[in-house]
């Protein structure tokens, strides 16, 4: 006799949000760094690369509910869940299908940490020991979803976040009612107003931020989307451009099968491939310096540089890579990650005439 194939049970990320979550086991194989800043409260983090040892923490007494960012990996998770006799299903289009779904609402979803009612009008956002820009995203986000008049209440730790949330306030037009800190807890009361853009020049004024990067520095590149990620929180369109050396941060770990010549080829062997293979502007101590840069921002909670570029992709962050220095460094469109357009001068000059600020890194 042959043997029986599972079928794994699937379901959408509608269907999930509406899902009492007290009834079930969520199962979340994002990385910690991912989970930080956007948490589904109650869910079992199980990264991927610890289902072979962890996996055992499920219990059996409630369905399971399989998600991760996109809903790939997920999908094998379930599979291996089922084949234990778990009753597990696979959420399609994981997280990033779900953030959309709760976004959209008119009210905050019950899952997401930090976001609990703490009565029918204030919500309570926890984003202590969140690191810059993780509190004020955290902030944008929550008020994103709900109506004009909502009011809620922050915690965080960051000292930054003092200074961050008023000038957040005062340009995104909503209103700062109440700043506190206390014992090393700073504590935000704020309302939801109609957005607007506020400037302190003109009504015609544009706030638009475009960012040159042309650095391939592990230290500058992370400051660079630390700020894009500030920006977006604040409601501004943010266009990144990518030149020269900093090309090599937008090119994927994985090769593509395309035609070079020579010194194309020497170029792409000599130039680090992707984030994790960037070095330190200064102290790169033959790349201890930049194991040592992670470990800290790691135990310190700040987002990775990968989990700060992912963020940006999703909060509309504009990644352009420049054609012509794509063509004289022998860089391939097929060889850079997902979510990237390819532009020129003009593409930039454009971007730029309608910003405020223009930063060359």
């Amino acid at each position: 006799m042959g043997v029986e194939e599972l079928e794994v049970k699937e379901i959408s990320a509608q269907e999930f949000s509406d899902l009492d979550f007290n009834k079930i086991t969520i199962v979340d194989a994002r990385e910690p760094d991912e989970v930080l800043i956007h948490e589904i409260e109650g869910a079992l983090n199980i990264p991927f690369s610890k289902i072979g040892t962890d996996l055992n923490k499920v219990p059996k007494d409630k369905p399971v509910y399989v998600i991760c960012r996109t809903g790939d990996l997920s999908g094998e998770i379930a599979e291996i869940l089922v084949d234990r006799g778990y009753d597990a299903t696979n959420v399609i289009g994981g997280y990033d299908a779900y953030r959309k779904v709760i976004s959209g609402s008119n009210q905050v979803s019950e899952p997401l940490k930090g976001q609990e009612k703490e009565n029918q009008s204030n919500i309570f956002i926890d984003a202590k020991n969140l690191r810059c820009p993780g509190p004020i995203v955290k902030v944008a986000d929550t008020l994103r979803s709900l109506p004009n008049g909502s009011v809620v209440e922050v915690e965080a730790t960051e000292d930054a976040f003092a200074s961050d949330i008023k000038v957040w306030c005062e340009r995104t037009g909503n209103s700062l009612d109440s700043l506190v800190v206390s014992e090393g807890i700073i504590k935000a009361k704020i309302t939801k107003k109609e957005e607007k853009i506020v400037s302190t020049q003109t009504a015609e004024a544009n706030n638009d931020k475009t960012f040159i990067v042309f650095s391939g520095d592990l230290d500058k590149t992370i400051a660079s989307f630390i700020m894009a990620n500030g920006a977006a929180a604040m409601g501004r369109n943010v266009t990144m451009f990518f030149t020269f050396w900093g090309l090599n941060i937008l090119r994927s770990v994985k090769k593509a099968k395309v035609r070079k010549n020579f010194i194309e080829k020497m170029f792409g062997i000599m130039m680090p491939r992707g984030t994790k293979k960037l070095g330190l502007s200064r102290m790169n101590m033959f790349g201890a310096g930049p194991k040592m840069i992670r470990w800290i921002m790691k135990k310190k909670g700040i987002s990775s540089l990968e989990q700060l570029i992912e963020d940006a992709k999703a909060h509309g962050v504009r990644i352009v890579a420049c054609q012509m220095s794509m063509d004289i460094m022998g860089i391939r469109q097929e060889e850079l990650i997902d979510g990237v357009e390819l532009g020129g001068v003009a593409t930039f000059i454009g971007a730029g005439e309608k910003s405020d600020i223009s930063l060359f890194i």
